[in-house]
């Protein structure tokens, strides 16, 4: 089992920045692959960024250069650093992490707007 504890969500105006951290119950060595997934109002859930398992990272199109993955190993934490918001970045945001399954953190609201 793995437990995931997000923070950092919340309101910001378009333009904005925000940072959500996601803490594990486990050391994030052993997880296949780790990263934030997002829900936008009526979509479907979305990959954001990821480490893979290779240790790469993938984001989605629309956020490169303006989201950031990263990680402290010895906090068994992954961060994701967001800049330069937009209205369309409003979504629940949620941690992943693989380790024998999916696990999911409970969700962060993140709504940009003015």
């Amino acid at each position: 089992q793995v437990q995931l504890v997000e923070s950092g969500g919340g309101l910001v105006q378009p333009g904005g920045s925000l940072r959500l951290s996601c803490a594990a119950s486990k050391t994030i060595f052993s997880f296949g692959a780790m990263g934030w997934y997002r829900q936008p109002p009526g979509k479907e859930r979305e990959l954001v960024a990821m480490f893979t398992r290779g240790g790469s990272t993938d984001y989605l199109g629309s956020v490169k250069g303006r989201f950031t993955v990263s990680r402290d190993n010895a906090k068994n934490t992954v961060y994701l650093q967001m800049n330069s918001l937009k209205p369309e970045d409003t979504a629940v945001y949620y941690c992943y992490v693989f380790y024998g399954r999916a696990y999911w953190g409970q969700g962060t609201q993140v709504t940009v707007s003015s």
